[in-house]
C-alpha cells in the first residue's frame, strides 16, 4: 500500500500540535501505517519536523495569498489573514515553539519571506495611519503569531471556541487588553 505522504504530514501535524513529544511509533499509529513505513520516508523525528516546517510555510504562504493583504484597509485585510490561517493554526503553534527550527544557521529563507509579508502589511497600516507606530512592525508580526498559536492551543483544549479564533486572536492585537469608555 502506498504511503500518501499528505495525510502522514498532517496527521502528525494534529498529533505534534497536541503533544509535542510525541513519538515517531505514536506518529505513525497516528497517520495509520508501521514504525518502518514511517522512518522509511522520515529518517527521524528532526526529518518530520522539517518535512511539517515545509508544510507550515507552504500553508502560511496560501493563506496570505487568499487574505489579499493589499486589499481594503491594513486591518480588514489582517483579520481576513487570521481567518485563513485558523486552519493551519494547530501546525503553525507547533513550528512556533519547535527550537530546533530557529537554531544555528540554517533557518528556512521560507520563514524570512512571510516575516516580510506579515511586516509589510503592519508597516502599511502604519503608514496609513490605521495602527500604532510606537510598535515595531517586526514586534507586531512576532505578537501575530504568539497569539495564532496561543488561540489554536485554547481551541485545542476546548477553553476557546473554535467559531471565536479569528474575532479573539484579531481583537486582541488589534484592540489591545485595556477597556474602552465605549464598551
Amino acid at each position: 500500500m502506498a504511503m500518501d505522504r499528505d495525510h502522514v504530514l498532517r496527521a502528525a501535524a494534529a498529533l505534534l500540535a497536541r503533544k509535542s513529544t510525541a513519538t515517531m511509533d505514536e506518529v505513525a499509529r497516528a497517520a495509520g501505517i508501521g514504525r518502518a513505513t514511517l522512518h522509511r520516508h522520515f529518517a527521524g523525528r528532526d526529518a518530520l519536523v522539517r518535512a511539517l516546517e515545509q508544510l507550515g510555510i507552504q500553508e502560511f504562504e496560501a493563506a496570505i495569498d487568499r487574505a489579499r493583504l493589499d486589499d481594503d484597509g491594513a486591518g480588514e485585510a489582517l483579520r481576513r489573514l487570521i481567518g485563513e490561517l485558523q486552519p493551519a493554526a494547530d501546525l503553525l503553534a507547533f513550528l512556533y515553539t519547535e527550537n530546533q527550527l530557529f537554531e544555528g544557521d540554517e533557518i528556512n529563507e521560507g520563514w524570512a519571506r512571510l516575516d516580510a509579508r506579515v511586516s509589510d502589511l503592519f508597516r502599511r497600516g502604519q503608514n496609513e495611519g490605521e495602527f500604532r507606530i510606537d510598535l515595531t512592525p517586526a514586534w507586531l508580526t512576532e505578537a501575530l503569531y504568539a497569539l495564532v498559536g496561543s488561540c489554536a492551543w485554547a481551541v485545542m483544549d476546548g477553553r476557546v471556541a473554535k467559531k471565536d479564533f479569528q474575532h479573539m486572536t484579531a481583537e486582541l492585537l488589534l484592540g489591545g487588553a485595556l477597556r474602552r469608555v465605549d464598551q
